[in-house]
């Protein structure tokens, strides 16, 4: 069961990287594609994210 936290925990964070890096693109001038589309895709990662953080926790807590 450890592992599958473990495993749980690292998409979490894999997520919220992907939000970060998504975050970091509507920065740069002349980024495609457009910037509602990465707004929208880092919410969705960052939600992803949330997610996996609260089931990890979950499992964390239970063990």
């Amino acid at each position: 069961m450890e592992i599958f936290t473990s495993v749980v925990l690292f998409i979490s964070v894999a997520f919220f990287v992907g939000a970060v890096h998504h975050l970091l693109a509507l920065k740069k001038p002349g980024m495609y594609p457009p910037k509602a589309l990465l707004r929208k895709r880092a919410g969705t990662l960052a939600g992803g994210g949330a997610i996996f953080l609260l089931i990890g926790i979950i499992f964390y807590t239970f063990q």
